[in-house]
């Protein structure tokens, strides 16, 4: 039977308790060498260990889709043994960070219920990821496939659909709230205000790779500013994770378009609408002849001065040492990096079968080097 959420929202026995509930784990996590939960650092730009205080850099990986494609609900009940197999070889090249995309139709796939079976397997998701060590930022509210998102769902105003998308948060957060081993809460990949009126419905982006990655969160912005809306809208669904958690990270995956400068941008200001995030998480891509721009557009997001996560990057788009430049200018900035894994390693790479596969391959053995580094 799915979790039904009526009327009010519902609290966690309290917030005093949650608190202690929190501070006792975290003192037995200590005692024991388990994991600590990860917190912002007094001075607000780097990231520490919850009771050791010991820095924390995030380093892993986006596990968005198998090699087949199929994103993570398609295969985690009937192939678990999968799932297994590649945490195992995220921790084996060196990740710390597994970032994971929930897709809101599996979650919600009815008007007002969230999905026991899909919340049993998230569970089952987290405890795995805490007997490998690793840490999860748990992205939310994915409609990848735009054949799957549900028809009611995408018919709600923009009221309505905000709602959802608080229960949806309110349910994933009750059920994994209590482990060490959630990094974050992504409220959503790559959102967006909409610059005009569009049409009902219409609120998903441009497909890329047969995958829609942004979304909107208003069709008109009905003279609000893009700005308010994206405060708005993030400030709603932080009041709702903060309703049963007050203790793991938010934050808000942002394309690299979303600062205050002329041309196309997100609305997604980090000035103006995101000063209730605890870090910014960027997607950064960088274009061959344009690595110093990239750089400059990391630079420009680290001045609102909290930690900054490259929390997608890729040699899509470059290669060689242009993008080795990109990775050492993320190193010098303190900064965390999430790269791809889809389930091969190098030697099975090796000899790559295509272009494609030679780029993963070197990629791949950059980041277990730079791992390597790091300890």
């Amino acid at each position: 039977m799915p979790t039904e959420w009526r009327g009010s929202r519902r609290v966690w026995l309290g917030q005093s308790l949650v608190g202690a509930v929190f501070s006792d784990r975290a003192r037995h996590c200590s005692a024991h060498g388990e994991m600590e939960s990860i917190r912002v650092s007094q001075d607000g730009r780097r990231f520490e260990e919850s009771i050791s205080g010991r820095e924390f850099r995030p380093l892993g990986f986006n596990y968005d889709h198998d090699t087949r494609g199929r994103l993570l609900e398609d295969y985690w009940h009937d192939d678990w043994g999968l799932v297994e197999r590649d945490f195992g070889r995220m921790r084996d090249l060196g990740a710390n960070v597994v970032r994971v995309h929930l897709q809101f139709g599996r979650f919600c796939p009815r008007p007002g219920e969230v999905s026991r079976r899909e919340l049993d397997q998230l569970q089952r998701l987290v405890e795995l990821a805490e007997s490998q060590r690793l840490y999860l930022d748990l992205t939310g509210l994915g409609c990848y496939h735009k054949a799957e998102v549900p028809a009611w769902y995408d018919e709600l105003d923009e009221t309505q659909r905000w709602g959802a998308q608080g229960l949806f948060w309110r349910a994933i957060v009750e059920r994994v709230h209590r482990s060490p081993a959630i990094f974050c809460y992504d409220l959503m990949n790559e959102p967006v205000v909409s610059g005009g009126a569009r049409s009902r419905g219409d609120w998903l982006g441009p497909a890329f790779a047969g995958k829609h990655f942004v979304q909107f969160v208003s069709l008109d912005p009905g003279g609000r500013e893009r700005a308010e809306v994206a405060r708005a809208w993030i400030e709603s669904l932080v009041r709702e994770v903060r309703t049963i958690d007050r203790h793991h990270l938010v934050t808000v995956g942002l394309v690299d378009w979303s600062l205050d400068r002329p041309g196309l941008t997100s609305g997604f200001i980090p000035s103006r609408a995101c000063q209730t995030l605890d870090f910014l998480a960027v997607h950064l891509y960088p274009e061959k002849g344009k690595g110093t721009e990239a750089i400059e557009t990391l630079k420009k997001f680290q001045e609102l001065g909290k930690p900054v996560v490259v929390e997608e990057t890729f040699p899509l788009k470059v290669g060689g040492s242009e993008y080795i430049e990109f990775l050492d200018a993320c190193d010098r900035a303190g900064c965390g990096l999430l790269g791809f894994f889809w389930g091969q390693t190098p030697a099975e790479l090796t000899p790559p079968k295509s272009i494609a596969d030679a780029i993963l391959r070197d990629w791949l053995l950059e980041f277990s080097r730079r791992a390597q580094a790091r300890r």
